[in-house]
């Protein structure tokens, strides 16, 4: 049994009371007497309010649940719905014409466009590997992935393919042609790359088989490092550095006529280090865990050892990039991205601390934790010293404007300037994204960035219309109206609100991080629609979507759309249903397998092994970035179906223990893996089985309260 430490009339545990007293305030100006009893004031201030917005949310579903049993689906009375969702505050009156006051943001958020990384702050390796990922080699990116071909003689081996290497220079000179055109000839045809002082004053000089040349935007070379032979040449496009490494003694420089070894392109603006979807944090033990990281990250000397290739290897941050400018002076690159912290969103709560022997909210928590260890960046992260906080999974205005409240008291008990801490909204729940207007003007004191989160919004689209019928699948979800309709509203009210220039509008996740060439086909698509940002699956990915950057000018692109047309509430409200018996029985079993199947490869290794976020083959053996939010749309499509009759509770058990057998199969190099087919009983299986068979009945149907549940339950076994 854990002795709680009373910490002014909280129980706290005395893993998270260490870690504060012991790690997190050393060298700040905050006491421990200041910190809790701050702390403290903030539970007693809030949680009463958090429950009651959580209350709030019970009573609306409810609400709507009724509306379709009396109408059916919104296709019946599609103004009828708009009116009732007025008559119950579900739709709030939209404010007037304004725009944000957010003030203090770094370049990365308001004026350079890039990729974004989400990555789960819980894996100090990841965690250091995305922080790391500002910068990025466009050769390795490219021989590494099927961005080119694998195939004939392009096909990758254990040794270097010449020829796939070949197809490499060739790809990246046509990048650069693209960014950064010639006065005469291509950059396929450089012969050097000179950076020649005069007067004080550098000036690149390019050698050509046809001639010499030069840049065509003179402007775009900003500045360089080291001489002949061996160098760094700096040029800058659309606000995005690409770094051309001269280096005659590598094997690639020694095979290029300019030595040209390789391409160093300016990747992740902004890391996303989070302690939400992508971890499993369900204890005291865990929450330290996820915190010690961001702290290491925040002081710069996170650090992780591991084995790769046979070789015990350190990682670390890395340091700036340092050149001389066109003046002579000093230029300076940031080394590492920009970092921001996903804290939880409103619903659970965390036994680490204790209010009258009851858990208190875990978002309560996490915002007093992680901003304090975020006082202890002296201006590696941020430049302008602003604490960048994502608040996931809020439910309309209101709900934005509590975690504001939640902040402005963190600021006052830590002695901290009012609007210090940035929120960026996740736009990813449906009474969101109708009164999204309303919620950044909530916020518009700090927000710095809306993020269309599709995929939780997929989830709480079925769940928010449990009652009107039979679903469509997943794959037909994906083109229909209001994900359109969605997409747009965030843009244009973004843009509508200021946020062009001065805040990100970010887009959601490519999840199949084995698919580059897809990605580099599709993933343009944010970009021109006029998003900031737009989240990768690793640094790779993220070295890759920077071409996009590129190749589109965003600002031109949301100036192109500032005055379009705003998608109607009718659109965004348009999700149908299946026609009855339109489907075989052959599609539904498909369909049911292939959630199962998601549903299981994702939450064994939840539950097992505390991995919440993880490349999980699909029923096709395709590699899909799974989190919480996957797992939400594939077991709330399954509790839909299982409430309008299309499959029943016994189909559903047959088929999730069919697919355990799938599960095992793919899991089977995994040394830590337990089996579920010769156990179904196992805490995991059943988890993911409740998750179907009792999704509907799930807050908002989310997955965390069944996954922690079942977690705990395994780690408190482990330490019997």
């Amino acid at each position: 049994m854990t002795e709680y430490l009373a910490k002014f009339g909280l129980s706290v545990h005395p893993l998270l009371a260490d870690f504060v007293e012991r790690e997190a305030l050393p060298g700040l100006s905050v006491t421990a007497e200041q910190f809790w009893a701050g702390f403290a004031g903030l539970v007693r201030e809030h949680a009463p309010t958090n429950a009651r917005l959580l209350a709030r949310r019970d009573e609306i579903q409810g609400q709507i649940d009724d509306w379709h049993h009396r109408n059916g689906p919104v296709a019946n009375d599609p103004a009828g719905y708009e009116r009732f969702l007025h008559e119950i505050g579900y739709l709030v009156e939209e404010p007037g014409d304004f725009t944000i006051e957010t003030e203090g943001l770094d370049p990365e958020i308001a004026a350079v466009c890039g990729p974004q990384l989400v990555v789960p702050v819980s894996n100090a390796r990841y965690a250091l590997n995305a922080a790391n990922a500002r910068w990025g080699s466009l050769y390795d990116a490219l021989y590494g992935t099927d961005a080119i071909s694998r195939e004939g003689e392009l096909a990758p081996g254990r040794d270097y393919n010449a020829a796939r290497g070949a197809a490499v220079v060739a790809r990246a000179a046509a990048f650069l042609d693209a960014a950064f055109p010639l006065t005469a000839g291509s950059h396929a045809g450089v012969t050097a790359y000179v950076v020649a002082e005069q007067g004080g004053l550098a000036n690149f000089v390019i050698d050509t088989e046809a001639g010499p040349a030069t840049l065509r935007d003179g402007a775009a070379f900003v500045g360089y490092s080291g001489g002949e032979g061996k160098a760094e040449i700096v040029l800058r496009h659309h606000g995005l550095h690409v770094v051309l490494v001269i280096d005659r003694t590598s094997p690639i420089g020694a095979a290029h006529p300019a030595g040209l070894s390789d391409v160093l392109v300016e990747a992740a603006l902004t890391t996303i280090q989070d302690c939400e979807d992508s971890v499993a944090a369900v204890d005291a033990e865990d929450k330290v865990g996820v915190y010690r990281n961001w702290l290491g990250l925040m002081r710069g000397d996170l650090e992780d050892t591991f084995e790769k290739g046979g070789r015990t290897v350190t990682r670390r941050l890395r340091a700036d990039r340092s050149y001389t400018d066109v003046n002579g002076d000093p230029l300076v690159l940031k080394g590492r991205s920009l970092l921001l912290v996903r804290n939880v969103g409103h619903l659970m709560t965390t036994d680490a601390v204790l209010l009258d022997g009851k858990p208190v909210g875990e978002g309560l928590l996490d915002a007093a934790v992680t901003v304090l260890c975020a006082l202890h960046d002296k201006g590696a992260n941020s430049r302008s010293g602003a604490i960048y906080v994502v608040k996931p999974k809020m439910h309309g205005p209101e709900e934005v404007a509590f975690a504001c409240a939640v902040f402005a008291s963190v600021e006052a008990f830590l002695g901290l300037e009012p609007n210090r801490i940035k929120i960026g909204i996740m736009d990813e729940e449906r009474r969101t994204s109708a009164n999204l207007k309303a919620a950044i003007h909530a916020a518009r004191q700090r927000v710095f960035f809306i993020n269309t989160g599709f995929l939780d919004r997929t989830g709480d689209e079925i769940h928010t219309s449990m009652e009107a019928g039979a679903g469509l699948r997943k794959d037909e979800i994906k083109s229909e109206r209001w994900i359109g309709a969605y997409e747009d509203r965030n843009v244009l009210i973004g843009l509508a609100t200021g946020f062009s220039g001065r805040a990100q509008i970010g887009k959601g996740m490519w999840a199949r991080p084995d698919d580059m060439a897809a990605m580099l086909e599709a993933k343009i698509g944010h970009p021109n629609a006029g998003a900031n940002t737009a989240w990768v699956p690793s640094p790779t990915a993220a070295t890759l979507h920077a071409l996009h950057y590129h190749q589109v000018d965003v600002f031109e692109a949301q100036r192109r759309r500032h005055n379009q047309a705003l998608p109607p509430l009718s659109d965004l409200f348009s999700m149908p249903v299946q026609v009855p018996y339109s489907l075989s029985r052959e599609e539904i079993t498909r369909e049911l397998e292939n959630n199962a199947q998601g549903i299981l490869g994702y939450v064994v290794r939840w539950v097992q092994q505390g991995v919440g976020c993880s490349k999980v083959p699909d029923i096709n053996n395709v590699g899909l970035m799974e989190d919480r939010a996957t797992c939400r749309i594939s077991s709330q499509a399954v509790a839909n179906w299982l409430r309008h009759g299309l499959v029943s509770r016994d189909e559903v058990t047959a088929v999730f223990e069919r697919m355990a057998k799938v599960v095992d199969e793919q899991n089977a190099g995994d040394p830590l893996y337990r089996p579920m087919s010769d156990n179904f009983q196992s805490v995991a299986f059943q988890a993911a089985l409740d998750l179907a068979l009792h999704g509907a009945d799930q807050p908002s149907g989310y997955t965390e309260p069944i996954l922690h549940a079942a977690r705990r339950k395994v780690k408190a076994r482990e330490g019997d």
